[in-house]
């Protein structure tokens, strides 16, 4: 039976109209959620449980106490226990790089020391596409990048997976375990977290730990990034709206079409 870490984090969401103050969103427009390509990885990590091909599944993730509700939907859907990674020394850090991520979830997945491990192929915020396979590169753990079907039969300690590749091309390939998969959105269906599965999770562990805790020095969070600037980019197109009903409009949109020469 294997063991499966799922990362996960909690993203900021935005609403549709907002403002930037200096390099930051400022606070009264943003929310917060699960990272939905995390929510895949966490179906597929629960779903191989139900398979019984997994006896335990763990979450990590990096951030402050006010994100553990968040983190709790992974823990309502399913997933057995959970670890969270902070430091009074995150707490001033403008920008937590990829290279920094990687030293904190390598430290923890030594600790657990699972079969497989899955990340989602991006977070919904910064976007970096990264972490996934730095993690694997750095822990010397073969990886499948992008994997949008994952068998859930695992013969000779190994992963089939599909996964994508540029122009619509896919690729079937074997993946040795230990191994680092990243979870491509559409893999699964994500479940809904049942009430039931609301309350327990709120009983199930969730251990907190320190640099200390996980052997990281704090040199090891310095980023090689900076955040210079936060704007909101120019459309490079107009767009044309009208108002009233369909019947009202049609005239108008066939008008501006034969205007384009899209249209006769």
């Amino acid at each position: 039976m294997m063991k499966i870490l799922v990362t996960v984090k909690e993203v900021a969401t935005v609403e549709d109209e907002f403002e930037i103050e200096g390099t930051a969103i400022a606070d009264q427009y943003l929310g917060a959620d699960l990272n939905e390509w995390d929510d895949y990885a966490i179906e597929e990590a629960v779903q191989l449980q139900e398979a019984g091909v997994a006896d335990e599944v763990v979450t990590v993730t990096i951030g402050p106490e006010e994100c553990e509700q968040t983190i709790r939907q992974a823990l309502a859907k399913g997933a057995d226990r959970a670890v969270r990674v902070w430091d009074d020394s995150l707490e001033g850090v403008d920008l937590l790089d990829v290279g920094a991520k990687t030293e904190l979830l390598s430290a923890v997945i030594e600790e657990e020391d699972p079969d497989l491990v899955l990340t989602g192929v991006q977070a919904g915020d910064d976007s970096f596409g990264a972490t996934g396979v730095s993690v694997a590169e750095n822990l010397g753990y073969q990886w499948g990048a992008v994997v949008n079907h994952l068998e859930h039969g695992f013969d000779d300690d190994a992963a089939s997976v599909r996964r994508e590749l540029e122009g619509g091309v896919e690729e079937l390939t074997e993946i040795e375990l230990p191994a680092v998969l990243t979870i491509q959105t559409g893999i699964n269906e994500p479940r809904y977290a049942s009430l039931r599965g609301i309350r327990q999770a709120q009983r199930k562990e969730l251990d907190v730990k320190a640099l200390a805790d996980i052997g990281v020095d704090e040199s090891a969070i310095d980023a090689d990034l900076e955040l210079t600037d936060m704007y909101e980019p120019e459309s490079e197109s107009d767009v044309t709206t009208w108002e009233g009903s369909a019947e009202e409009t049609a005239g108008e949109l066939a008008e501006l079409l034969r205007d384009k020469g899209v249209a006769q």
